[in-house]
């Protein structure tokens, strides 16, 4: 057994190709139940076998008549299991049971207004209007048998419909998404009332249920964890350490090439507080004479990664006869895989593939986790808060984020501008905010003037964004009083830079790293 599986209750999202459907079982996580996105193709009779709570039906792009409509089985809906529809899923369902659906000329994009107009289950208690969000050209003119239309905006006459008997329930809007106000209450009724769920699904119950399961899978056998400093990796390491103590030992391969004081951190955190079995291999003049003159920054990628391996498989032959490797996947790294297992070792690690011959079976505790939940896990168990809210990092550090070759007098360089950058963020207040906030040092010089004299020195640009999944990025409208300290605290304390600049790019069409 490669993953480590939940078998509690759960509501699963019928993914129809909305970009929402991550968004709508991150919805569930808040409301404390646990949520699984499956694939639309499943059967009926796999949903009768696996026995979920409840059902969402997501959103989609096409019409439900469409030749390249995505359809379902329809026997789903007859399993007696609540089933919520959203958006294309409350078309189909309607055309599945006998409603029509239809393209009326009346489209809703944006912000409407509903208005309740029957007593409603999932509507109760709410106002008789309120602002919800859509996004749709065709719209249920006819409720199937059984159903009751309760609300209506002015391009739905049929915006919400529930077959309480069935426990069938429809919306034509999105009530997954910010700009439906109350939309997560209308997620709770239906959790609650309908599925009849408790909010059980906690931080606490996570550890519980994952640390049974890992001491059933490992037994008494050696672990090893190859810990990067970053966020999932950490969280990953504590919990096993949880449930297995001293059968855990964690390689933290120190390439030199980490932000300030990141390698002392992971150093005191886990071999002073939490007292793990941890093989600290510093080795960052062998990363700097593996990418001496090296510019390109796929190249700089795969030196890096390969050199990772060579040096874990080292650090990994003095630990022993390990039976298992813990690996820090999170649940969109399944969603995106498209695969519920893994049967052997990933080629996907923070910074390059593990060697596939090593033979060892995966230990994937948070392989069912979105990053939020990550992040309470982690405070749970008692991590520092700086390692806790780090901020994503790419695995090959700061060689992407020096625009050039990479030398140790610009790695010192960088690493004290981005330690600025990041103390003034969270001086701010704003670093739970930021997605990310870091400096890029671009290996050119530029004139500058410093007291009576010319310089010629780096620039260094600054850049923070805003985002959720990192899939698209906003950059961050930091205040003009917060960039103009940095950029003098820059300049006045790292001697080598004469210039700030500020990434205003968004993603796309930029990206949110610099390489």
């Amino acid at each position: 057994m490669s993953a480590i599986e939940y078998d509690g209750p759960s509501v699963f999202v019928l993914d129809f190709g909305a970009q929402y459907a991550q968004l709508i079982a991150r919805r569930v996580r808040e409301a404390h139940v646990h949520s699984e996105i499956v694939s639309r193709e499943i059967s009926a009779d796999e949903i009768r076998r696996r026995r979920p709570a409840g059902l969402i039906l997501s959103g989609g792009p096409a019409s439900v008549y469409s030749n390249d409509a995505l359809k379902m089985d329809p026997g789903i809906l007859e399993l007696g299991i609540p089933v919520l529809g959203i958006c294309y899923g409350h078309q189909l369902m309607a055309s599945i049971v006998g409603g029509q659906v239809s393209n009326t000329g009346n489209a809703e994009f944006g912000k409407s207004m509903l208005q309740v107009t029957a007593d409603s289950l999932l509507l109760r208690e709410l106002p008789e209007e309120q602002q919800v969000w859509m996004s749709h050209n065709d719209e249920v003119t006819v409720a199937p048998p059984g159903f009751e239309a309760v609300a209506t905006t002015a391009g739905a006459s049929i915006a919400v419909m529930e077959d309480r008997d069935r426990r069938l329930y429809g919306v034509q809007f999105h009530p997954e998404v910010g700009h439906t106000p109350r939309g997560s209450e209308i997620l709770k009724r239906f959790l609650y009332d309908v599925c009849e769920l408790a909010p059980n699904w906690t931080s606490h119950s996570i550890i519980e249920s994952q640390v049974e399961a890992i001491r059933s899978q490992v037994g008494e056998q050696r672990v090893i964890c190859g810990l990067s400093g970053g966020v999932d990796s950490a969280v990953a390491a504590a919990l096993v350490h949880e449930a297995v103590g001293g059968q855990l030992t964690c390689i933290f391969v120190d390439h030199g090439l980490m932000r300030e004081g990141e390698a002392e951190q992971v150093e005191e955190t886990f071999r002073s507080h939490f007292e793990v079995d941890l093989v600290h291999v510093k080795a960052a003049d062998r990363f700097l004479e593996k990418l001496h003159g090296v510019t390109e920054p796929e190249e700089k990628r795969k030196i890096i990664g390969e050199e990772f391996i060579r040096v874990f498989e080292e650090a990994a032959a003095s630990v022993g006869d390990a039976g298992f490797l813990v690996q820090g996947t999170l649940y969109p790294d399944v969603i995106e895989s498209g695969s519920a297992t893994a049967a052997t070792i990933k080629t996907h690690h923070n910074v390059g593939g593990l060697p596939e011959d090593m033979h060892l079976e995966l230990v994937e505790p948070l392989r069912d986790l979105f990053k939020d939940e990550v992040r309470a896990v982690g405070e749970e168990l008692g991590l520092p808060e700086d390692i806790v809210w780090r901020q994503p990092f790419p695995g090959p550090g700061l060689a992407v984020r020096i625009i050039g070759d990479i030398t140790r007098e610009r790695l010192d360089l960088l690493r004290a501008a981005d330690h600025i950058v990041t103390e003034e963020i969270k001086r701010a207040g704003l670093n739970r905010e930021i997605w990310q906030a870091f400096a890029v040092l671009p290996a050119v010089k530029t004139v500058g003037v410093q007291g009576d004299g010319r310089t010629y020195a780096y620039p260094l640009i600054i850049r923070a964004v805003t985002s959720e999944d990192a899939m698209t990025a906003d950059w961050a409208r930091l205040p003009y009083e917060l960039l103009e300290k940095m950029s003098r605290r820059i300049i006045n304390e790292v001697p080598g830079i004469n210039r700030v600049a500020y990434d205003i790019s968004s993603k796309p069409p930029a990206t949110i790293e610099w390489e």
